[in-house]
């Protein structure tokens, strides 16, 4: 399908307001070079129109965020706004009953038909040239899958026509699925690559495009970069041939591939009688997401009475009832709480739009509802999950340093001090959960390399599987990241909202059957490991500005790291950029703008830019030592204390950093 609309001249009226813009300061010289190659590049009448109607009136700050860059295709995919902040009349056309544009916004830093169409060529550009090193005749076969967001079933259905138009086999699914059905789907497939049109939890204005490859997680090195470069390659004007989607050669799943994630997915309970005997019931909300497709039904096979917020219960991709459709944010699981409230619910669930992530509220021993963290909840899911295997006998009761507990460096080392009460390995990543992922393919590939080339990893049985990795490899126990990610074995590889649920009915189920509430069991962690608080820093900056402010902060940390906050001193500074650093298997771990801070009073502070929304992240991690129940309360109260003042001295640094 060939677009053949003629290529057209800058009018020189156009031409001269984009130059006289620049020498005003109003335009940024990146951004004028980029929106004169899209005036040229013979785009839809639409596109023209609406590029030509927003220098006519001069939305030149519009114009610098939507063109002072291309759409960065990071080491994960893209993600950035479909929708800008100002619109013109050609791109908003006629709504759709959701409240839709017709078109996606037009801008080389926007996610619209063109970004995702180079996204997609370079991706199949690299996935040929990697099997031609294999000398594999296969042909390239791409699964792709997307949420209920604006453009999702087009951008999905866009990707596939193109892929297929490129001489491969592009699979898709019937309607919106969950972002780990995606990277289940993928191995169960046999496939490539995968994609999942999606921006997670992301506001509704934006979207993604992320890429997975063959073994289900998403890309990292070689790949990655490889992907990237493809990518970067791809002129404008080779879009154009693949505008209109033809999905007459692509294939669409059937229930038998939601039954199989289903099956794999149900394995996240170890002991699944206990849900049954509990007789648990809970309040569960997909917040306009995907999540109920899959959840619901899991939790209802476990024995689970699940009741759902019905306001919350239909796809909608402007999330209308939230201010953030994040389940990291109390307001986010305000009306599931209300209805458990009520109903007298032991808990209550949510997972963002894509349902990779979950977030939760439990039953406190007053009768109110409390939500727990993503930390609390990965040290908990920890610490059962590991005794659990130690019971049941799948591990050693003193533990083994063949079975791994895997976090991220900026989840809380909590989960540090569990692995060692286990006596486990625990390994720390950098940030991503293809981080995880790539630790979980790095054991499997030593345990096929042990077994020998016929041997079939994801058709041995888990249990068995489990033992072999001990014997020949590690066995991955359990990951998880401090963003609410949380993912049980290693059937995928990514985060899985709708597993978590689950693995959270069974933990729910297990401490109430010992009497306790959540709160309780996690007192006792503390009195085992100390008492361990986090908090976060989030300073948002967008647009092109934002970008140069975040830039500006990471820059001068590396230049002039700081060495004192008020009384508190740094005592050690690491640069994850600069520095070499080993993970507990002894491997490098890779570079990133990511920096580790310990202080003089034990605590510590990470501090990153967000790979996925235009902010700097700061993540402050507080312990104190607890000897008995007494100490408990006052270790608290200290730790709180002591961070929200550490909290207010970082933030202000940054922002100093910054130039704001």
């Amino acid at each position: 399908m060939h677009f053949t609309a003629p290529i057209l001249n800058i009018p020189m009226s156009d031409h001269a307001k984009i130059q006289t813009a620049v020498r005003a300061g109003n335009l940024m010289p990146s951004a004028a070079v980029n929106l004169e190659t899209w005036l040229l590049a013979g785009l839809p009448t639409w596109a023209q129109q609406s590029m030509t109607e927003l220098v006519d009136r001069s939305e030149w700050r519009e114009l610098n965020d939507r063109f002072y860059r291309y759409l960065e295709f990071g080491t994960g995919g893209m993600r950035g706004r479909t929708i800008g902040v100002v619109t013109a009349k050609a791109e908003t056309g006629s709504l759709s009953a959701n409240g839709s544009p017709e078109h996606a916004g037009v801008g080389c830093n926007l996610l619209n038909d063109f970004t995702l169409l180079r996204a997609t060529i370079g991706l199949h550009r690299y996935v040929c040239r990697h099997l031609a090193q294999r000398q594999s005749t296969a042909r390239p076969k791409i699964v792709i899958a997307h949420d209920v967001r604006y453009f999702s079933r087009h951008f999905c259905e866009l990707a596939a026509s193109a892929w297929t138009q490129l001489g491969g086999d592009a699979v898709i699914f019937e309607s919106p699925r969950s972002t780990p059905q995606l990277s289940f789907t993928v191995r169960w497939l046999g496939a490539h690559c995968g994609v999942v049109i999606t921006a997670s939890h992301n506001p509704p204005h934006d979207n993604g495009y992320k890429a997975y490859f063959g073994d289900g997680a998403q890309v990292t090195p070689p790949h990655d970069q490889g992907i990237i470069a493809e990518v970067n390659a791809v002129p404008l004007a080779a879009t154009r041939a693949f505008l209109k989607a033809d999905i007459s050669r692509v294939t669409t799943l059937g229930a038998d591939a939601d039954a199989a994630y289903l099956t794999v997915a149900a394995q996240a309970m170890i002991d699944p009688a206990l849900t049954r005997r509990a007789k648990l019931t809970v309040v569960y909300t997909n917040i306009h997401g995907v999540g109920a497709i899959s959840t619901v039904p899991l939790l209802e096979a476990a024995g689970v009475k699940v009741t759902t917020v019905p306001d919350q219960l239909a796809f909608d991709p402007k999330f209308p009832t939230v201010k953030s459709a994040n389940p990291e944010n109390a307001e986010a699981l305000s009306h599931a709480i209300s209805l458990a409230e009520k109903g007298g619910h032991d808990a209550v669930m949510a997972t963002d739009p894509d349902s990779d992530r979950m977030g939760v509220a439990v039953r406190t021993r007053t009768g109110g509802m409390q939500i727990l963290t993503g930390n609390q909840v990965g040290a908990l899911f920890a610490d059962y999950r590991i005794g659990k295997y130690k019971e049941l006998g799948w591990i050693p009761r003193e533990g083994s340093s063949a079975a791994a507990l895997v976090k991220t460096f900026v989840t809380s080392p909590l989960q540090d001090a569990v692995g060692k009460k286990h006596g486990v390995k625990v390994i720390n990543t950098l940030t991503g959960f293809k981080w995880i992922a790539a630790k979980i393919r790095g054991y499997e590939e030593k345990l096929i390399a042990a077994m020998g080339a016929g041997f079939a990893y994801d058709a041995t049985p888990f249990r068995e599987r489990a033992r072999l990795l001990q014997q020949h490899s590690t066995f991955y126990l359990f990951g998880t990241e401090e963003s609410y990610g949380y993912l049980p074995n290693d059937f995928l590889r990514d985060k899985d909202g709708n597993a978590a649920c689950l693995m959270f009915a069974e933990l729910c189920a297990a401490v109430k059957t010992r009497g306790l509430t959540m709160s309780e069991y996690l007192d006792e962690l503390y009195l085992h490991c100390g008492f361990f608080l986090e908090g976060v820093i989030n300073i948002y900056y967008e647009g092109a500005t934002g970008a140069a402010k975040i830039k500006a902060i990471l820059d001068d940390y590396r230049a002039n790291p700081p060495t004192a906050f008020g009384a508190v001193t740094v005592t050690k500074f690491q640069d994850f950029g600069r520095e070499k650093f080993y993970d507990a298997d002894g491997e490098q771990i890779p570079a990133q703008d990511l920096y580790l801070v310990t202080l003089s009073n034990r605590y510590s502070f990470a501090a990153r830019g967000s790979g996925t929304e235009p902010k700097m992240k700061f993540y402050l991690f507080a312990q104190e030592k607890v000897k008995s129940e007494a100490d408990l309360s006052v270790a608290k109260a200290k730790a709180q204390a002591t961070l929200d003042s550490l909290k207010t001295l970082i933030e202000a640094d940054a922002r100093r950093r910054a130039g704001t």
